[in-house]
């Protein structure tokens, strides 16, 4: 266990050193960490964190242990020295290495961070350029850009005009569509009066010719 806690101790160590200067392993290292830090990686990291708080607590506990029964003259025996020291010895090496890798995450972070710093800064400084460079520019180049400006405008303005006449002419022709059908609909209602009367007038001659045809086989 402590020859484990070294080497995690160890492997750490050199970490934070590949991190803290700006060498070709750092690069490795940095795409290391994001990749642990995607997936499941965080879960697996949470839960080791998590196994070695609770070898800590427990290693803590026994050293707890240890010095409480310990005999009545306050003094422990060199067995239990040993096993306190072992544990002692256990649990602040559980603790450097939790810590380390507090450190090795922050330190990640923190380089994430001042690359995308340095990125927005390179991009800044590449759109102030161009805005010097645009400013700085030809008169020429402007003035051709202002005429061809000038010319879709009066292009869009005879679009404009086209597009008006046409709804122009289209709202006459349906106004005179509008009047038609209104004056259809006024010979429609005509013709249906004239239906009528002529329906009524048809009935009073079948009526008449009716009553004459029975007059007549009276007599």
């Amino acid at each position: 266990m402590i020859q484990l806690l070294f080497s995690v101790l160890g492997l750490e160590v050199a970490l934070v050193l590949v991190l803290l200067f700006k060498t070709p392993l750092r690069k490795v290292a940095i795409l290391g960490l994001d990749r642990l830090k995607r997936g499941r990686g965080p879960v697996m990291v949470k839960t080791v964190a998590a196994t070695v708080m609770v070898v800590l607590g427990s290693s803590g506990y026994s050293i707890f242990k240890i010095h409480n029964g310990s005999n009545e003259m306050g003094q422990l025996t060199p067995t239990d020295q040993v096993l306190a020291s072992r544990h002692l010895l256990e649990a602040s090496l559980m603790g450097y290495s939790l810590f380390l890798a507090l450190v090795i995450d922050r330190l990640h972070h923190y380089i994430r961070e001042l690359r995308s710093l340095r990125k927005s800064m390179e991009v800044a400084t590449k759109l102030n350029r161009a805005m010097d460079e645009a400013k700085s520019g030809s008169s020429e180049s402007l003035e051709k850009e202002i005429t061809g400006l000038k010319e879709e405008i009066e292009k869009l303005k005879s679009q404009l005009h086209t597009k008006e006449e046409e709804v122009k002419s289209s709202e006459a022709s349906s106004v005179a569509l509008r009047k038609q059908s209104e004056g259809l609909l006024l010979e429609y209602d005509r013709l249906l009066e004239d239906n009528q009367h002529l329906k009524s007038q048809l009935q009073s001659i079948d009526l008449k010719l009716s009553h004459s045809d029975g007059n007549k086989k009276d007599t």
